[in-house]
C-alpha cells in the first residue's frame, strides 16, 4: 500500500523471456500490493519465467491480441483486483522500475492523477540510444499533438504510464484501437475527459532484446497520431462526433 492505496504493477508481455526476470527484481515491493503478467501469445518461454518468480496474476491470450489488447486485459484486471493506482511497466527493461515510487507517489499525495515517465526530458531518449530517426519523429508529432491538444507535453510515445483507478474507469479505453495506437487515444481520451498529466525524467535503453515496432509500422503509427490529435480538435469544437470520447 502507499498511503493506504493499493498499487498494482501491470506488464503486457510479448517475447519477454530474456529480460523478465531483470526488470522484475528491480520492482518496489515496500509499496507494490501485486502484479499481473499478460502473455500476450509469446513464441518463447515468457509464462514459465514469470511463474518461476512467483508472479501470481499471469493472463496468458491464446491469440495475440496486439500492444492495445495485452493493456486492456492489464487494465481491466488492476481494476477488478481493486487497484487505486495502476503502472504500466514494460518487462523488456527499456524502462526501469525504479521511478515507480516517484509516480506512484505522485498520484497517491493527489499532485496528478496521471504520471508518464518522459524520455525526452534530460538527454535520457539519446544518450540511451535512441535512433535519431525516432527522436526526430517523436519530437515532430509531440509538436502537433500540444498544438492540437492545447497541451505541453515532453513526450506522448512513452509506453511507462501511471493512473489513478479513477481515470481508468473514466475514459474508454476497452474501445481503443488494439495495435499501438492505443496508448495515443488514451491520453487524449484523458486530456478530453479534464484530467491532467505529470511526468517525471526517465532514463531509457536501447538494445537488442529491448521491444520496438519496424519502420512500417511506425509510419503507420504516426499516421494515427495526426488522426487523432486531429479528431480530438475536431470533437472540441463541436464538429464531429468521436466515439474515443
Amino acid at each position: 500500500m502507499i498511503l493506504g492505496k493499493k498499487l498494482i504493477i501491470v506488464m503486457p508481455a510479448y517475447n519477454a523471456e530474456k529480460t523478465l526476470r531483470q526488470t522484475y527484481a528491480e520492482i518496489p515491493f515496500d509499496i507494490v500490493d501485486d502484479v499481473i503478467l499478460t502473455d500476450d501469445s509469446s513464441r518463447d518461454n515468457t509464462v514459465k519465467v514469470a511463474h518461476e518468480l512467483g508472479i501470481n496474476n499471469i493472463i496468458v491470450h491464446e491469440h495475440n491480441k496486439g500492444y492495445g489488447g495485452n493493456q486492456k486485459t492489464c487494465y481491466n484486471r488492476a481494476l477488478e483486483l481493486g487497484a487505486d493506482i495502476v503502472i504500466m511497466l514494460h518487462p523488456d527493461y527499456q524502462y526501469t522500475p525504479k521511478l515507480i515510487h516517484s509516480m506512484a507517489y505522485i498520484i497517491a499525495n493527489g499532485v496528478y492523477p496521471v504520471v508518464c515517465a518522459s524520455r525526452i526530458l534530460g538527454k535520457g531518449a539519446l544518450k540511451g540510444g535512441m535512433p535519431i530517426i525516432k527522436y526526430v519523429a517523436n519530437r515532430a508529432l509531440t509538436l502537433i499533438e500540444n498544438m492540437l491538444l492545447h497541451q505541453k507535453l515532453s513526450e506522448y510515445h512513452t509506453g511507462y504510464r501511471a493512473f489513478s483507478a479513477e481515470v481508468l474507469r473514466a475514459i474508454k479505453y476497452n474501445g481503443n484501437n488494439d495495435d499501438f495506437i492505443f496508448d495515443n487515444e488514451m491520453l487524449a481520451q484523458i486530456f478530453y475527459a479534464g484530467y491532467e498529466i505529470g511526468e517525471v525524467t526517465c532514463p531509457t535503453k536501447y538494445f537488442d532484446d529491448a521491444s520496438s515496432i519496424n519502420l512500417q509500422r511506425s509510419a503507420v503509427y504516426g499516421l494515427g497520431v495526426l488522426r487523432v490529435a486531429c479528431q480530438y480538435r475536431l470533437a472540441k469544437w463541436g464538429l464531429i462526433k468521436c466515439n474515443l470520447f
